[in-house]
């Protein structure tokens, strides 16, 4: 199970999305669109981590994508 994470930390990976971004508007909607789709998956019961909200858990994969490519498959 993945642990809470903090204000700053979110503060701080949102940011990091934002200014190395090339399109913000594009970032954000895809943010938006991640989120939803988490939501979906949490309302089904597919995912175990419903302690964490969608647009945290959106934000954090997407940062993840970002900064450890080599994590995808």
């Amino acid at each position: 199970m993945t642990r809470q994470p903090s204000t700053k930390d979110l503060s701080r990976r949102m940011e990091s999305l934002i200014s190395n971004a090339h399109n913000r508007y594009l970032t954000t909607v895809r943010i938006a669109f991640r989120a939803k789709q988490r939501h979906f998956d949490d309302f089904e019961g597919l995912l175990e981590e419903s302690n964490i909200k969608p647009v945290q858990r959106a934000i954090n994969e997407l940062y993840d994508e970002q900064h450890t490519p080599e994590l995808l498959p």
